[in-house]
């Protein structure tokens, strides 16, 4: 793949790099395909089947080899929608699919684990799933039993490789410890929120997955949006529906402005886009590989051209300066009720 998917129009050709302790190698972005779906079962912007082909078929054009899906994603038709487009456009062995579990009846409680992982590669259409992810810590499942299942799925072949996703350090120290001293499979990702306008992870969660080797491709990477363009709103579809974005950045505008126009700034004296320069600072900030959740091939064009930009420290430096703590938007303090899917949806 990395052969014939290099980055035209002058472009470097795709970066590529392993995850955590693995020789699983992915591109250094991650297409987000909580933009795949039927509209409507989730979100009201998600991409149907044609659309979803065509988004995936650039991506691939581009050498993006790495793709990220959940089960509770729009009903669990982004992963039939993931899984169609990939079949017809590459064979399985040169992408890295990645699902999650938890926003299922029974949580991250064993009997969960085994039976949601089959409708997932189900729906995929496929044998295997390169990394699975948990997609928040569950409270009422004790630690072991939830490592146990996941170290029952890679032993068994269903699984190569396991993640977890936002939630506190310590909880994911616990598990990770837990499996270790259990000689079970560890966390090689961590899928947490995190960019220039919500750090707030830097304080405990990401040194303990530096300290442990474990490879972060964060979601959110360009703030919903926030990130791309000089105004906090656009019209876009999704930026006039979408309530869970709303609900994750509206209430911290004022801050978050001064840094948005810093970023702004920066990538006026580059000559390049807002979202490369946003995508350029994860990457010098040690991140392997941000998800890019873009609705239109041009969004993954764009971010592709991210590999071109390097960023000086004093730039950093000056986009970072403004930066006020926020409250924490990513990790839950308890499970949510049974049927919520969508967390921080401003109502």
């Amino acid at each position: 793949m990395k052969a014939e998917c290099g980055i035209k129009n002058g472009r470097k050709a795709m970066k590529y790099a392993k995850l955590g302790n693995t020789d699983i190698e992915v591109s250094k972005l991650c297409v987000g395909c909580m933009s795949f779906g039927k509209a409507g079962t989730m979100h009201d912007w998600t991409l149907d089947q044609a659309k979803t082909t065509e988004v995936v078929r650039r991506a691939l054009d581009l050498g993006i080899s790495f793709f990220d899906t959940a089960n509770g994603y729009s009903a669990g038709t982004s992963e039939e929608y993931l899984g169609n487009a990939l079949k017809k456009n590459v064979p399985r062995d040169k992408v890295v699919i990645a699902s999650k579990v938890y926003f299922n009846p029974g949580r991250l409680s064993g009997k969960a684990i085994h039976r949601e992982i089959d409708g997932t590669l189900k729906r995929l259409g496929t044998d295997y799933l390169d990394l699975y992810i948990i997609h928040r810590f569950d409270y009422d499942t004790p630690i072991a039993e939830t490592m146990a299942a996941l170290n029952d799925l890679v032993r068994s072949g269903k699984v190569r490789a396991i993640g977890a996703s936002a939630m506190y350090g310590y909880q994911f120290h616990n598990m990770q410890l837990c499996a270790r001293d259990h000689g079970w499979a560890q966390f090689q990702v961590m899928e947490n929120h995190y960019n220039l306008i919500y750090r707030e992870d830097e304080r405990e969660l990401i040194p303990i997955c530096r300290q442990m080797k474990v490879s972060l491709m964060p979601y959110s990477p360009l703030a919903s949006g926030h990130l791309t363009r000089a105004t906090w709103e656009s019209d876009s579809l999704r930026s006039r529906t979408d309530r869970v974005a709303m609900g994750k950045y509206d209430a911290d505008k004022y801050d978050d402005m001064k840094i948005i126009d810093r970023v702004h700034e920066v990538a006026r004296e580059h000559g390049v886009s807002m979202a490369q320069i946003a995508i350029a600072w994860q990457w010098a900030k040690g991140v392997t590989a941000p998800i890019i959740g873009g609705t239109r091939a041009e969004n993954f064009e764009d971010a592709a051209g991210a590999l071109d930009v390097k960023l000086t420290e004093e730039e950093m430096a000056y986009m970072e300066a403004p930066y006020q703590p926020h409250r924490i938007v990513g990790a839950i303090d308890r499970n949510p009720p049974a049927d919520v899917v969508l967390l921080d949806e401003k109502k």
